[in-house]
């Protein structure tokens, strides 16, 4: 993936969707091209359901999911995901595991993440941040 890839984090996603993305973050994002992770798409239907959505808006959810690139889960992410978990155990800091899914995609295919959510994030080592 190139440099002007960003992978946009579930809540990004979800605002963005929504319409209520901060202006900053919305700048930032303005000139490239955004991509979600497997684990996204799982939040997001995951959340559609819990919420009881009607088929219209899960069609809706869906027709703009395939507008993106999704970033599947592959054996090198996997791996990533193991090495990312393993250091944060040992420093006794474990991570949830799916932002750690989703950082182990950004950084098995070198691109940046735009979060709202730094909190975690900030603790995993070469993830670029944007947000």
């Amino acid at each position: 993936m190139t440099a002007d890839v960003v992978v946009i984090d579930t809540d990004v996603a979800s605002r963005l969707m929504r319409d209520s993305l901060p202006g900053e973050l919305r700048s930032r994002l303005t000139d490239v091209v955004m991509c979600v992770t497997f684990v996204t798409v799982g939040e997001l239907f995951r959340g559609a359901v819990h919420a009881r959505w009607g088929a219209r808006r899960v069609a809706t959810l869906t027709d703009w999911l395939t507008r993106m690139t999704t970033i599947p889960g592959e054996a090198a992410v996997a791996r990533r995901w193991g090495e990312i978990t393993g250091r944060a155990l040992a420093a006794g800091r474990p991570l949830p595991a799916n932002d750690a899914w989703i950082a182990a995609c950004c950084l098995t295919h070198v691109v940046p993440l735009a979060t709202l959510n730094r909190r975690d994030y900030d603790r995993i080592e070469a993830l670029r941040l944007v947000g």
